[in-house]
């Protein structure tokens, strides 16, 4: 038996609030003010019963699913639709949009935060100067674009990309440069997972540990209504590598990712020319951005 609606669920059940978010980002693609065309996505998990959960990915990859218990699919779907359209029109606020102001802000509050200085912020080879280039490359998006951006260098970070830099003395700034212009799509999804699957290969039974953690992770930011890429990005690619896992998949899996890891660390090479540098792992910073994003996205 379900429990008492209050007032508020009530009040958005009268609403059509998967209407509204899709009406939300159809204007703001009529008025130019998105480079993505995308739909927006919805992802219902298989479950048997209650309770059910729904992802919804907006244009530009935030993701956010539903945060209540919920007894009915369709009730799972209105629920990520509501956090997902308080988290869209919270971003239109001018506080949200990184203007030269913000960044300035934003990096006294990163160092107040972490044991660096203010004069940091001018050396990309440092924490706070390598959060203050994201920022600066990002200037005029809002924050849920920047969480793509900060994604990335997640991912990076949890798959061991960016230690891999770093050993190759990779100078920061080029590796924030090159992949700032990169996208979360299957071919990147296909490299991350293939470093998984030569971990598996080192230490057996990883991936399930690795994917059983990564699922509770995305579990608890769920029920906290935080945005959610990061978390189930990383339930994709583990998936994907414990799919590919077997004996018979893997040797043709695995020449295939690896054309691709070869095509794409040339075209580094050539672009970001690799120069000789203290590259180390971005954490401080995606750590603060991740903390401040909790803080403000709709609970």
């Amino acid at each position: 038996m379900s429990l008492p609606d209050s007032d508020d669920d009530r009040a958005f059940k009268d609403l059509n609030v998967v209407g509204m978010l899709h009406q939300f980002w159809e204007q703001k693609q009529v008025k130019g003010m998105m480079m993505e065309t995308d739909n927006l996505v919805y992802e219902s998990i298989p479950s048997p019963g209650p309770p059910f959960i729904c992802y919804v990915t907006l244009p530009g990859g935030s993701c956010f699913g539903n945060f209540k218990y919920c007894y009915s699919k369709a009730e799972a779907r209105r629920d990520a639709a509501r956090i997902a359209l308080m988290n869209s029109t919270f971003n239109e606020l001018p506080c949200r949009r990184i203007t030269p102001e913000f960044i300035s802000r934003s990096v006294k509050e990163a160092v107040s935060t972490t044991s660096g200085n203010i004069a940091d912020a001018s050396d990309p080879g440092t924490s706070i100067g390598a959060y203050c280039l994201m920022l600066e490359l990002n200037t005029g998006k809002t924050m849920l674009e920047f969480q793509e951006i900060m994604t990335v260098f997640q991912l990076l970070h949890w798959n061991g990309t960016l230690k891999a830099f770093r050993e190759m003395r990779c100078s920061r700034q080029d590796v924030i440069h090159y992949y700032s212009q990169q996208h979360l799509d299957e071919r990147t999804r296909s490299h991350m997972a293939l470093d998984w699957l030569q971990k598996e290969q080192q230490s057996s039974g990883l991936l399930s540990q690795e994917l059983q953690l990564a699922m509770k992770e995305l579990g608890e930011a769920r029920r906290t209504g935080r945005e959610l890429r990061f978390y189930k990005e990383k339930k994709e690619i583990l998936s994907l590598a414990l799919s590919h896992a077997n004996a018979e998949d893997l040797e043709s899996y695995q020449s295939e990712a690896m054309s691709w890891r070869e095509e794409t660390e040339f075209e580094y090479t050539q672009e970001g020319h690799c120069p000789e540098g203290n590259m180390t792992d971005p954490s401080e910073h995606c750590q603060f951005h991740s903390q401040e994003s909790d803080r403000e996205s709709a609970e």
